[in-house]
């Protein structure tokens, strides 16, 4: 192998130090281009899909679980997929393992939930499996996945609701799934962003102070998981 040189501590520093530069403008560069999507056009959302939840037949609605912004992730889990049915994609799977606790999200607005064509018995039975319980997953029953980027690859979609319309604000796949499934990533993909004063929002977005909203997965107050503008129209 052909290894970068041995330095002195003096060196190594410097290097660290130009290296940061670089950093920190990646850093500002990703924070430009969530405030651009912030900024996207929104496609209405006209058709009535359906899915299968853990308690019955939903709406596309249903989905938002009473919040105003939505990520589903397309997870392959199904007939004709290798594993199955013992098992669903293995790169899906890398990436739910990675997934951040649900509960930061919905105290930002936001519900995440996993879509596959399998049906709700089998995706009970890898949930438990994998220990995934806390993720939401429900299963396609017409079009959705086609008609929305994600039939025959997997991608995350974003949608804000307004009352009872929907629209669509985002869409991401290939490598640029690969990056999701932290707290801030996902944020940064949403409508509204983090939600905090330093960022670059359109006026009267929800924003404030940096970390303020923090808590343990288990600690946050009902209040908080469901917000009371998300069983409202937005803005």
């Amino acid at each position: 192998m052909n290894l970068p040189p041995i330095v002195s501590p003096e060196q190594w520093g410097a290097a660290r130090a130009e290296l940061l530069v670089k950093e920190k403008e990646l850093t500002h560069t990703r924070d430009r281009m969530a405030a651009e999507r912030r900024r996207m056009p929104r496609l209405a959302v006209e058709t009535p899909y359906r899915f299968i939840g853990s308690e019955g037949e939903m709406s596309l609605v249903d989905l938002f679980q009473g919040r105003r912004q939505l990520i589903l992730y397309r997870f392959f889990f199904e007939e004709g997929v290798e594993g199955w049915p013992d098992a669903g994609c293995t790169g899906c799977s890398w990436l739910a393992d990675q997934f951040t606790h649900p509960a930061h999200l919905n105290a930002h607005d936001v519900t995440f939930a996993l879509i596959s064509r399998a049906p709700q018995p089998e995706i009970g039975r890898m949930k438990r499996r994998m220990a995934w319980e806390h993720l939401p997953w429900h299963t396609l029953t017409d079009d959705f996945d086609t008609d929305f980027d994600v039939g025959q690859m997997h991608g995350t979609n974003v949608f804000l609701r307004d009352g009872d319309q929907v629209f669509r604000t985002y869409f991401v796949n290939g490598r640029g799934d690969e990056v999701l499934g932290g707290l801030w990533t996902f944020l940064d993909i949403t409508p509204f962003g983090r939600q905090e004063l330093w960022e670059d929002s359109p006026e009267g977005y929800p924003q404030h102070p940096q970390n303020t909203w923090v808590r343990r997965h288990d600690e946050y107050t009902a209040d908080e998981l469901h917000p009371a503008g998300g069983r409202e129209a937005t803005a």
